[in-house]
């Protein structure tokens, strides 16, 4: 049997036939499902900057299960000038990079009259998350700006919310109250705007909502706190030119903290609400390879993006659902699993889950630094989701169309599917990604040219570190140069039909197909 890809219609019809009718345990033998993508009208839209990555705070000495992934990946000590940190940031053409994470609220910037004690960060048993308040010098902010401005980097920063509050008495309580005392950020901003550096975005805290990690605001307080970030937003960049975004709060999703925060911080004020998620559990859990490859489990997660969703449109519908922070497992990520290929199977998913449901801006920790890297924390050499994501980034654009696996029986829920509008170019790009361990899928469409991109590990071995694209391993150049993703072209549809491998990850931009939302 084929489907048609019509060139003119309304909607993409593939359909897939299961191959392999050896056993497995991942996907029932010979499967069937079909993929229909609805191209009449948009379902979303995410920023033109949706892929973004993070940089933390954490010091080398930051340890989790007896390891201590971190080296020098802070804020404070990476290495800026490293070629293969340049040209990885600068392949995407303008990454976004949200500099934040668990010490944030625990930074003073040495700038201005309000800085007080700002010295580096030191380990503290008594201390927030083990360490010490730290310290941004204004000599290390001007080499980040090099930085961004040498990579054409979007730059989302996160402030420190504790500022001026004093834990609440109540023992172990973790409640924090008082006004967040804003003079040190505005100082900041001032010297910013000042020097000409531009920062898209300012975030305020990091996990303070709801019930907090190490510490937490009240929503209230937090909503007044987020109106005075407004106001100072506006005070410093008023004058002239682009005023940065507002975001927060930053932390785990609660749907009646969060909007009674979008509630007392007033209309407006928040551009972006962010909220954080590390749903596969703990870095040392064994079970996390299987956990990725679990349909079941990789759907867990998208009542929180639809609950997200709901609570912005009903609570704050001038504001718009952002992942601030997302690593898969926290503390660090997972050893051998983290950055290997498998993890691209929930972060792909995740990308496309998120997109579906309004997400702007997904960013994932970490650009470097822990095992959950898009960038070796040593080497700086790509791990296999880094090449997942630039691939998201040059051909997912920002207008999101409607995808969904069917079939009779349900078809299989092994086979992902998300489909956009190709980014900058005519045609509608699908991304599709198979979970069974043994069940390859053939795809036969008509409608002549596409292009086609297909990730796998190398040796079948899906906690490879190395990932093929088209059969070819990804390596770097002699002198650190990302390599060129070129897809496998397919110039008649007809008569080649498209196979996804078990355990496959594809990319396939159909460059003909004329679909409706993507004309507007």
């Amino acid at each position: 049997m084929a489907a048609v890809l019509p060139l003119l219609a309304a909607a993409l019809l593939v359909l897939f036939s299961g191959l392999h009718p050896a056993a497995s345990t991942a996907a029932a033998a010979g499967e069937a499902a079909t993929v229909v993508v609805k191209a009449a009208a948009a379902v979303s839209r995410t920023d033109d900057n949706f892929v973004c990555a993070t940089l933390d705070w954490w010091p080398r000495d930051k340890c989790n299960y007896g390891m201590c992934p971190w080296y020098n990946a802070s804020i404070i000590n990476l290495d800026l000038n490293n070629t293969i940190l340049n040209n990885a940031v600068k392949a995407f053409n303008s990454l976004r990079i949200r500099l934040g994470g668990s010490l944030q609220d625990q930074v003073t910037y040495k700038v201005g009259s309000n800085y007080g004690d700002c010295r580096s960060f030191q380990r503290d048993d008594g201390g927030l998350f083990g360490f010490t308040d730290g310290c941004l010098e204004m000599n290390r902010w001007d080499e980040l700006n090099v930085f961004f401005k040498r990579t054409n980097t979007t730059v989302t920063f996160g402030l420190n919310a504790l500022k001026g509050r004093r834990k609440a008495a109540g023992g172990k309580d973790t409640l924090y109250s008082g006004d967040w005392d804003a003079r040190n950020a505005l100082d900041l901003m001032r010297y910013t705007a000042g020097k000409g550096y531009r920062v898209e975005s300012w975030e305020l805290g990091n996990e303070l909502s709801g019930s907090g990690v190490a510490a937490r605001v009240a929503a209230a307080q937090y909503g007044r706190d987020v109106a005075v970030l407004r106001k100072a937003v506006e005070r410093v960049y008023g004058g002239g030119g682009e005023v940065p975004k507002v975001l927060a709060p930053g932390g785990f999703y609660d749907g009646a903290w969060f909007s009674e925060m979008l509630r007392v911080s007033g209309r407006g004020a928040v551009d972006g609400v962010t909220h954080h998620i590390y749903n596969l559990g703990s870095g040392k859990d064994r079970d996390l390879a299987r956990k990725m490859q679990d349909p079941g489990y990789l759907d867990q997660v998208e009542k929180t993006f639809r609950d997200m969703a709901a609570t912005v449109r009903g609570s704050g519908p001038w504001s718009s659902p952002w992942v601030g922070e997302s690593g898969g497992a926290y503390n660090s990520g997972g050893k051998g699993v983290s950055d290997r290929y498998v993890n691209g199977f929930w972060y792909l998913d995740q990308l496309g889950m998120s997109a579906a449901h309004g997400t702007r801006v997904y960013c994932r920790q970490a650009l470097v630094g822990g095992n959950y890297c898009l960038l070796n924390t040593t080497t700086f050499v790509p791990n296999p989701d880094y090449y997942g994501a630039l691939l998201w980034h040059r051909l997912m654009g920002p207008v999101v169309l409607k995808a969904a696996t069917t079939a009779g029986g349900g078809g299989s829920p092994y086979l992902r599917s998300y489909a956009h509008c190709s980014r900058e170019k005519p045609g509608v790009t699908v991304l599709l990604i198979n979970l069974s361990n043994a069940t390859a899928f053939d795809v036969s469409v008509c409608g002549g040219r596409r292009e086609e991109y297909h990730l796998s590990p190398r040796g079948g071995d899906i906690q490879s570190q190395v990932v093929l694209l088209n059969g070819e391993a990804l390596a770097l150049g002699l002198g650190g140069e990302i390599p060129e993703l070129r897809p496998a072209v397919v110039g008649d549809g007809c008569a080649a039909p498209l196979r996804v491998a078990a355990r496959g990850i594809a990319f396939v931009r159909f460059t003909e197909f004329k679909a409706p939302a993507c004309a507007a």
